[in-house]
């Protein structure tokens, strides 16, 4: 970019990448009345919102249900549109159906008083009363972090501290060392309940013994309600593309964003595959943001970020993504389902040593079972996903992994009693390293950067970088993973934009309900 550019008149917000971070910068940009361009290498918009095709319709690979829908309204309603209007949301009153080894099973919902009565059924009076504990417990940390932590555009230590010591009942939950696994364990007596509350760290790419405690606020934001997206998640992103369509947000797809052009230590321009060279009056990326430090776009990035933002890597996954009939006598599935492994230190034992999962715990999305519709007679759609550890600098999977994979997942499954008429083809696999060629730097993780450590939360980068001008969306960015997660670093990446001296609002544009003008 030639060294006269004028910041000033440069006419674009560029944002490369529109997963639901970039979706979320770009609609909130539009409705200040910015001139937003999205640049996505990807032949359609979601991220790791993708599908695979199958016979019964396209499968989700990547996140299956939605929660904190108020992240969603609120994000139409700043820009002077409605959610429904764009994305059919199904309320699904059973949050999971929780099978284990020994036979028994358990129903999650999203009213405390029914949990209290399946837990009683289920493990006991005593157990019971143990959950109606552990909610308040975890309903006070979901309370002291909300605003300071995860609705903040950088986390307000002082903010935390003062909810915190307002609120005794979290204090142990917050002692350096005291991992999700060894809290739970003082919670319930029962290692079942620690076994499903434990698995709330995989939510963010965590183990439950090196996972910091307060993890357990992630039950609270599942038990205020989960929705189902008709269509599939794939739905949810191209509601949001069409919002921000209609609000003047232009899409070029297909086309890979090569290197930041800088001026004055400013980024101030894209040059992309297609040979043009954008300029930009800022630049939101909504990739991993390991992809910056390894070099993806250009040497201004690297410097953008220090190495503790984006390492140690999170977990990644295998995930099987296929349509089939179930097979004779198989268990009733519920939209969500868990089975879970016999020994848990035989699961996360193997991926902390960077090993295939021996004695796996597995999520079942039966995508075709979100209430109020019926089961299907014929093929149905599964997503099933089974943790695994993230690609590491020299080492290579296995030749014969996706077979590995495949009697792994499926004759844990069959213990169960749960068999498929048609089983998937080794295409209907995504794994590790095909999940690190498509988002490129993530060695895989799906969920940035590693939740372990007390922490680990304060190290996630923030949208604004070191680098002037760049900003930072997405999983991989405060407040972290997640589909609202990502929603709100997004929205963090553009009131960071619209407060810019240097890049101030071109007009407000947005009317909120009740007249509050936006910009």
């Amino acid at each position: 970019m030639k060294d006269t550019q004028n910041i000033s008149s440069a006419p674009f917000d560029v944002v490369i990448g529109a997963g639901m971070g970039g979706l979320a910068s770009a609609i909130a940009l539009a409705g200040a009345g910015r001139r937003v361009l999205v640049i996505e290498s990807a032949a359609q918009a979601g991220g790791k919102m993708r599908t695979l095709p199958s016979d019964a319709g396209p499968v989700d690979t990547g996140p299956t249900v939605l929660t904190l829908r108020d992240v969603f309204e609120g994000l139409f309603a700043r820009a002077g549109g409605r959610l429904s209007d764009y994305v059919t949301l199904l309320p699904q009153p059973l949050l999971a159906r929780h099978f284990w080894p020994d036979g028994s099973r358990l129903d999650l919902f999203c009213d405390k008083d029914a949990n209290t009565d399946a837990i009683g059924r289920f493990a006991g009076a005593k157990a019971a009363a143990q959950y109606t504990r552990f909610d308040r417990r975890t309903r006070a940390m979901y309370d002291a972090f909300d605003a300071p932590m995860m609705r903040a555009p950088r986390p307000d230590m002082r903010a935390v501290a003062r909810a915190a010591l307002n609120t005794p009942s979290i204090w142990p939950a917050l002692l350096p060392h005291m991992s999700l696994s060894r809290w739970l364990s003082g919670q319930f007596s029962d290692p079942r309940l620690v076994q499903l509350f434990g698995r709330y760290a995989t939510y963010v790419g965590g183990m439950p013994k090196a996972s910091p405690a307060v993890l357990a606020l992630i039950w609270q934001a599942e038990a205020q309600g989960v929705w189902a997206v008709q269509g599939g998640m794939g739905a949810l992103a191209d509601g949001l593309m069409r919002f921000a369509t209609a609000l003047g947000v232009q899409f070029r797809f297909g086309v890979q964003a090569q290197r930041l052009s800088v001026y004055n230590g400013r980024a101030v321009g894209v040059m992309c595959s297609d040979g043009q060279d954008v300029k930009a009056r800022s630049i939101v990326f909504n990739g991993d943001p390991a992809a910056l430090l390894a070099g993806h776009l250009g040497a201004a990035g690297k410097t953008a970020l220090p190495p503790s933002a984006v390492h140690p890597r999170s977990l990644s996954a295998y995930v099987w993504a296929f349509a089939s009939a179930l097979g004779d006598g198989a268990p009733d599935l519920a939209h969500h389902n868990v089975f879970f492994g016999a020994d848990p230190s035989r699961d996360f034992g193997a991926i902390a040593r960077g090993e295939m999962a021996q004695d796996p715990t597995l999520y079942i999305c039966a995508q075709d079972r979100a209430q109020p519709s019926p089961p299907p007679l014929g093929p149905e759609r599964f997503e099933i996903i089974m943790n695994a550890a993230p690609l590491s600098s020299g080492r290579t999977p296995p030749k014969n992994e996706a077979s590995l994979c495949q009697t792994r997942v499926f004759s844990q499954l069959a213990r169960f009693g749960l068999g498929f008429q048609t089983p998937p083809s080794p295409s209907a696999l995504t794994t590790p390293q095909i999940l690190g060629q498509l988002f490129p730097a993530s060695m895989g993780a799906i969920y940035g950067r590693s939740p372990h450590g007390l922490m680990a939360a304060m190290q996630r980068p923030t949208a604004q970088t070191q680098l002037a001008g760049l900003y930072l969306a997405g999983g991989g960015a405060h407040p972290g993973a997640g589909v609202p997660m990502a929603t709100l670093s997004g929205l963090h990446a553009a009131e960071a934009i619209l407060s810019d001296p240097i890049s101030a609002p071109a007009r407000p544009k947005a009317v909120m309900p009740g007249g509050i003008l936006t910009g």
